[in-house]
C-alpha cells in the first residue's frame, strides 16, 4: 500500500479496510487480519493498526471478539457508507465544488463523465 503524505496513516488504513468491505472482499462476521498481521502486510507499526481498529470499532464497522480476533460487524456496509459519506461531504466535496465553479464545469458534463466512469469501472 502506498501512503499519501497529506493524511494520517491510520486513517488511510481505515480507508483500506472500508474499501475491502464495500468491494465485498471482507464479509459480515468474517475474521480480518490481526493487528500484527496487518502491520506486517502494510509495513507499519502495530500501534498504528491498533489505532485504526479502535476507530473502526467506535464506528461499529468491526468488532473485537476477545481472544479470537477482529471481525466485520453485521451492519458494516451501512456503517462504512455513513462514515465515508460524512468524510467525503465534509472534507473533499467543498474542494470539488470550488474547482467546478472556478473551471465553469456544468452539471450535465459532470453527469456524463460520472456515468462513463461508473460504466467503465463497475460494469466492465
Amino acid at each position: 500500500m502506498e501512503f499519501r503524505d497529506n493524511k494520517a496513516i491510520y486513517l488511510q488504513i481505515a480507508e483500506y479496510v472500508c474499501e475491502h468491505i464495500l468491494l465485498g472482499k471482507w464479509q459480515a462476521d468474517q475474521k480480518i487480519p490481526s493487528v500484527r498481521e496487518m502491520a506486517v502486510e502494510l509495513e507499519v507499526n502495530p500501534n498504528t493498526v491498533m489505532r485504526t481498529y479502535e476507530l473502526l470499532q467506535n464506528k461499529n464497522i468491526i468488532n473485537n471478539k476477545r481472544g479470537i480476533g477482529f471481525f466485520i460487524a453485521d451492519d458494516a456496509i451501512g456503517n462504512v457508507k455513513a462514515y465515508r459519506k460524512g468524510q467525503f461531504m465534509d472534507d473533499e466535496l467543498p474542494s470539488v465544488f470550488r474547482n467546478i465553479y472556478l473551471l465553469g464545469i456544468g452539471f450535465d458534463e459532470l453527469q456524463s463523465r460520472y456515468n462513463t466512469f461508473v460504466k467503465e469501472t463497475f460494469n466492465a
